[in-house]
């Protein structure tokens, strides 16, 4: 169905300002090739030839992808190509039933299941789910959101396949109309497949409709925080449009060349790129691009314009979604002035956002999974008179009113508040990469000055230059605090220091999720978009603990890491959630304040709004800070308006320490301020363990206890290296004979200096003994599921047999086993002796059957033609209790 569109309507011929041609759905091409093309026509190559003719024309002509034509001048071309839709479909992908056996054994004989997964399709969104083995019953219960413009209409297509190693086979398909989704608002139920004997699918379709009232984002948040699903997607609170138009006096190339001109558009992980304008400084681009946006008060929009090599920029931009809240209908349409470029140079965008509301889901029945502002909102009237809005009470102030609302007794700080950790990074050496210095006009190979920025979010850091050296090492850390919104990355470029424009050596992006789920990353990583080169960095997860009893352990531990940066570890995180002050002094005794808040700790301070004419503020903002030691450091707080101070607070962070959960939230009284001044504060610590400091705590129990440095050569026993990981952190610290607790901790005597040096000497040892190659498993049988679950997290010390590094993967089996059905063996990973897996195994057998059972397990190298062994485990696990989950390190026999 093509759908032309004649708009805006003019005054005068020709009448229409432009033609917008599209597809609502994608068309079915029939093609008959001709003359030479007739080649075309071959069995195989005729449906790949149509698949690649119908997807370009699809990225162009197909919802939400249209062409426009303007037919007079000063026109907005990008808002008539991308306009705002109509709506958004959440789809969920529940589960399937009675799919058919697809796979068989023994040449047909014996009938197996499936292994389907499904592709969902509306226009040119597409989304593929993960694959269920062996069902014929999957359950997925993962989410999908598409962009709707015309409805009735545009189909969703569900089609289903088994996973086969060459061509997957066809499951069977199904199609509504979108339509029925607006007008229904929800639609759950379950969908025959068409084109299959049998099968079917359940389905979730939920209308989401588009609001410009930022009040109801807090409905929105409430909604998403209720929603679980299994894939990584994260619903949406809201849609945003920008729509990139042109720039002005952009910088020149090296001081004379006309820049060919680009920007991308970043938001989190996701990125859109502009067309290039070439030979010059005053680009226009008229383009647009759609964000789906899962919190706009924790994201910002990122604009960079750059050349079209991407290495030199021309400018940036960094604009706080928390803005478009607070702008006329939600949006910006104007010029904004571009960060490290020309003085003059400037960007126009237009910006619009979209809150996403299912105006049909009860808030009532919602699973309550934090507690919200909105939540305490719609509480009983008596929460209601408890939490009366700072407005009323100005409004009440204001005319005289008598009417006085009790104080809330604690603050409204949201359960993500606190849960912030940090990614302490070791970045210490380099090896292989490019030379860049040349001499004598190229004929002399010289080597390099590197160097390495770090950027985590906006904070970034660099790295000391190294030399004349291709395998420079560093051996610095830096530590970023960060939350656990998807999509975050840290980026590592390699330059080469020179006296004019440094050289390109690599570039490397981890992603936050991957560190916070293996807590310790320490590898070597290969460098993108440069022949050779790779990094060695060792990435930490620290999670923020409530246990004050190891903090002493963790000052210890962190005193024996020494950096070529000599940045001492943090041990702790402090957060504070900045809610709301009372009765702030008047200025000059009768003018309302306009207040802000600037809190400080060890030097590091961050400011607050302004709240504009009240001595009632409510900011509701939260801060984070880093901290080396709480018993000696302190936050200080002051409440300005202008230079004016209206009251200050000095709070010991020691008092945390003794406090439940590390936390205080309560009113605190203002000093140098009125007589009943006050200011509300949550105000948490969180204790940094890191896995240096939890071998450190069993190698002092060790030498407390000599006995238990005995080790009997079993198998299936813990290695020495590992009674940390067995013991939870909470128990050594309940343990009188794993710490002691000093009161002039901070003092240093001849005791605590002879303590620390046995202590290195210790790790010294400790780390003789973690050099035999080991791997670290879980196992455990889960007696609902009735399977043996082993989890294979990673290896460490891996043995060279030649010069090469290998790219070891595990092989495993259950014996006995003559059919081999219980193989199984991980991935692959490059160029390392300490590789990271994470693969998770299943093994559909009884507890019984499982613990007459033994587990061999042999760890390979592919790089070889033959798979090489590198080191072998072989237990019974009988001895073991499977129903307990046992997670252990493991020593490898070197073959």
């Amino acid at each position: 169905m093509l759908r032309v569109i004649l708009e805006p309507l003019i005054g005068q011929m020709p009448l229409v300002g432009a033609v917008t041609l599209f597809f609502v759905r994608r068309p079915v091409l029939d093609i008959n090739w001709t003359g030479l093309t007739n080649l075309l026509d071959i069995p195989g190559l005729s449906s790949k030839s149509d698949t690649v003719l119908m997807d370009t024309i699809a990225s162009f002509l197909v919802l939400p992808n249209r062409i426009t034509c303007p037919l007079v001048g000063e026109l907005h071309v990008a808002e008539l190509r991308s306009p705002l839709p109509r709506g958004i479909v959440r789809i969920y992908l529940i589960e399937a039933a009675s799919l058919e056996s697809k796979d068989t054994y023994v040449k047909g004989f014996i009938k197996g299941k499936s292994d389907p997964y499904a592709i969902v399709r509306v226009g040119t969104q597409a989304f593929m789910s993960k694959t269920i083995s062996e069902t014929v019953n999957p359950k997925w219960n993962e989410m999908y959101e598409v962009i709707v413009h015309e409805v009735p209409g545009q189909l969703l297509e569900i089609e289903m396949f088994d996973k086969d190693p060459d061509q997957d086979d066809f499951l069977g398909r199904m199609q509504l109309d979108l339509g029925e989704v607006m007008k229904n608002q929800i639609v759950e139920e379950w969908f025959t497949l068409k084109d299959v004997e049998r099968g079917k699918v359940r389905l979730k379709l939920e209308w989401l409709s588009l609001y410009s009232d930022p009040a109801k984002l807090e409905q929105a948040l409430m909604v998403n925080n209720s929603i679980a699903v299994q894939n990584s997607e994260e619903p949406s609170a809201a849609i945003m449009v920008v729509y990139v138009d042109q720039a002005q006096d952009l910088p020149l190339k090296q001081g004379t060349r006309e820049p060919n001109a680009l920007v991308q558009v970043s938001l989190l992980d996701k990125t859109f790129e502009s067309r290039t304008v070439y030979n010059t400084n005053a680009p226009v681009w008229e383009d647009a691009f759609t964000f789906f946006v899962q919190n706009p008060n924790q994201q910002d929009l990122d604009i960079q314009v750059k050349d079209d090599d991407r290495q030199f920029s021309l400018g940036s931009l960094s604009i706080p979604l928390t803005q478009l809240l607070v702008s006329p209908d939600m949006s910006f349409d104007q010029w904004f002035p571009l960060e490290h470029s020309g003085r003059h140079s400037q960007i126009y965008l237009k910006i619009i956002m979209r809150v996403l509301i299912a105006d049909a889901v009860d808030l009532e029945k919602l699973p309550r999974t934090r507690k919200s502002t909105l939540e305490k909102n719609m509480g009983s009237a008596k929460s209601d008179k408890m939490n009366m809005t700072a407005a009323k009470l100005v409004e009440a102030a204001r005319v005289g009113s008598l009417i006085q609302a009790p104080l809330p007794t604690e603050s409204s700080a949201p359960s993500s508040v606190g849960t912030e950790g940090v990614i302490r990074i070791h970045l210490l050496e380099a090896e292989n990469l490019i030379a860049k210095d040349n001499f004598m006009k190229g004929l002399v190979k010289g080597k390099s000055d590197p160097y390495v920025k770090v950027r985590a979010g906006a904070q970034s850091f660099r790295s000391k230059t190294i030399k004349e050296n291709l395998n420079p090492k560093w051996h610095e850390m830096y530590e970023v605090i960060v939350n656990h919104v998807p999509g975050q990355e840290l980026e590592f470029e390699l330059f080469d220091k020179d006296v004019d424009k440094d050289d390109f050596l690599g570039r490397l992006k981890i992603s936050y999720k991957d560190i916070m789920n293996s807590k310790l990353k320490d590898e070597w990583f290969m460098l993108n978009d440069v022949k050779s080169g790779k990094l060695h960095l060792k990435l930490e997860w620290l999670p923020p603990g409530m246990d004050a009893l190891i903090l002493d352990q963790v000052l210890q531990a962190n005193r024996t890491i020494f950096t070529q940066n000599e940045l001492e570890p943090s041990t702790a995180i402090l957060t504070v959630y900045l809610d709301r002050a009372h009765d702030l002094p008047m200025k000059k005794g009768k003018k309302h304040p306009s207040p802000m808040v600037q809190i400080t700790v060890n030097g590091t301070s961050y400011k607050s709004q302004v709240i504009n004419s009240t001595e009632l503020p409510i900011w509701e903002e939260s801060f984070s800070f880093l901290v080396g030691n709480p018993n000696l450091e302190r936050m200080e707080l002051q409440v300005k308006d202008d230079s004016h101070v209206l009251g200050t607070l000095t709070l010991p962070l020691c008092q945390l320490l003794t406090s439940k959960n590390l936390t205080l939230d309560k009113w605190f009284k203002l000093e140098n301020s009125g007589p009943n001044s006050q200011i509300m504060l949550k105000v948490m610590l969180g204790i940094l363990v890191s896995e240096h400091s939890r071998e450190l705590f069993s190698i002092q129990s060790m030498a407390q206890d000599p006995a238990s440095c005995e080790v009997e050569n079993v198998s299936f026993l813990p290695s020495v290296s590992d009674e940390s990981e067995l013991k939870p952190v909470s128990s050594l610290a309940n343990d009188p004979s794993n710490h002691s607790v000093s009161d002039n901790s901070s003092v240093p005597t001849s005791e605590s200096v002879s303590s620390e040096l046995d202590l290195r000497q210790r790790m010294h040892r400790k780390m003789d003994i973690l050099e035999s190659p080991q791997i670290k498993l879980t196992l455990q049988y889960h007696m609902q599921q009735g399977k043996l679950l082993l989890m294979v997290h990673s290896c460490r010390n891996l043995k060279l047999h030649s010069k090469e590094i290998p790219d070891p993967y595990v092989s495993l089996i259950l014996l006995p086993d003559k059919n081999r059905v219980t193989k199984r063996k991980t991935s692959i990973k490059k160029k390392t002796i300490n590789p990271e897996y994470n693969d998770k195994f299943e093994f559909e057998i009884s507890l019984e059957e499982a613990q007459k059972r033994k587990l061999e397990l042999t760890v390979k190298n592919s790089v070889s033609f033959m798979s090489r062994e590198i080191g072998k485990l072989h237990f019974d696990l009988s001895p073991l209790d499977l129903t307990q989950e046992i997670t252990q390190w493991f020593d490898l026999k070197e073959e």
